[in-house]
């Protein structure tokens, strides 16, 4: 009997560890395509459902506009706007820079492409290379915005739990002498301290600690604490970055080691990064506003609306060339701007995609409590 119930389990085993391996990609690939056809919805709504700003007179004629129509198009699909155009002005060098920097940032807005077969094929070559190379500039450069955003959100709690407790403390004092009439009816046993003391300090002016530390047998411990609290306060020691500078002839196969360490190490300060994500969600909207601002001072087409939507597709490297610069060349004096405002938005999309890990986290743990749940009932 069990020898034939141990397959029947084995096998129900063996789907069960096969469906739980499958379902979190099958959830990602749902929600991608769920995505895409709320997306067509909406736009389809929006941009398919607008109003027709067409004449009378034009609408009246539906046989001659429908032949119109159909001829019109057909001559606009055989144009060739390479034609129309100067190549030494348009592939100029800033021009041809322009050009780059939308190869190998993935942008391709699409107003400017390769026409001859060797530009196409010196197109795909570049690329080849470029986009990886900005991909390693854009982690390297990730990381030392994800220390100072780190380092910059930390200090800023800190400052904020300063604040706080000095308000707590102040209003904890005004309590205390309002209900005990000032500060001559404290004991001598409370004792208020404007600044911390060290182990030592501490030691020497509460005797009452040092009797009850020898009574509870804990002296060895707090030896062991006033070691520490020596070690912290004596001076830093020579570190090998300070050897380097002082002798460079010193550990240079260390420090080409250190080297080698930190590029092995790139990447890692990104995936470390723990800052909220409506935090970081404020940081682009505000980083990509401030070039909205100025945008729309060379682009005099442009208004404000219409700047930070060119910027926004710009940054997350979408690029649909539905709105052209009248003057390009201005364009790449933010190309710092570009690559850090990227790399920002990469980060929020890391955040976020941390977020939408945990949250299929959580739905993959409740339903295998539910199933579990399930099989005991």
């Amino acid at each position: 009997m069990k020898s034939n119930m141990f397959p029947s389990q084995l096998k129900e085993r063996t789907c069960c560890q096969v469906f739980w391996t499958i379902f979190p990609h099958a959830c990602f690939i749902c929600s991608l395509v769920i995505y895409a056809l709320l997306g067509a919805v909406m736009f389809s709504h929006v941009e398919g459902c607008r109003e027709s700003h067409e004449g009378e007179t034009y609408r009246n004629n539906e046989t001659k506009n429908e032949i119109f129509t159909n001829r019109t198009r057909d001559l606009i699909n055989e144009i060739d706007f390479s034609w129309f155009t100067d190549p030494s002005q348009k592939w100029s060098f800033l021009g041809s820079l322009f050009f780059c920097c939308t190869v190998f940032t993935t942008v391709g807005y699409g107003h400017i492409y390769p026409v001859t077969r060797l530009g196409k094929y010196l197109c795909m070559v570049y690329a080849l290379f470029g986009v990886p190379l900005m991909f390693l500039v854009l982690t390297d450069m990730g990381d030392i915005l994800a220390t100072i955003l780190s380092i910059s959100y930390n200090r800023a709690r800190k400052l904020q739990s300063k604040v706080l407790a000095r308000l707590s403390f102040r209003s904890c004092c005004k309590k205390s002498t309002d209900s005990k009439g000032g500060s001559a009816s404290l004991g001598p046993a409370k004792t208020v301290l404007l600044e911390p003391l060290n182990i030592k300090d501490a030691l020497k002016n509460n005797s009452s600690l040092k009797k009850k530390l020898g009574q509870n047998q804990n002296i060895e411990i707090f030896e062991r604490l006033i070691i520490r609290e020596n070690a912290l306060l004596a001076p830093p020691k020579l570190t090998r970055f300070e050897r380097w500078n002082s002798c460079p002839e010193l550990d240079k196969g260390e420090m080409v080691n250190h080297v080698i360490s930190s590029i092995n190490n790139i990447g890692k300060e990104v995936e470390q990064l723990d800052v909220p994500f409506s935090l970081m969600t404020f940081i682009v909207f505000a980083y990509i506003s401030c070039a909205a601002t100025v945008l729309p001072n060379w682009e005099r087409a442009l208004n404000f609306e219409e700047a930070f939507y060119f910027c926004f597709i710009t940054l997350t490297t979408i690029g649909f060339g539905d709105i052209k610069l009248q003057h390009p060349n201005f364009f790449l004096f933010l190309s710092v701007y570009i690559i850090v405002g990227m790399e920002i938005v990469i980060i929020a999309f890391k955040l976020g995609q941390d977020r939408i890990l945990s949250l299929y986290k959580k739905l993959l743990f409740c339903i295998g409590q539910k199933n579990v749940s399930d099989k005991n009932t």
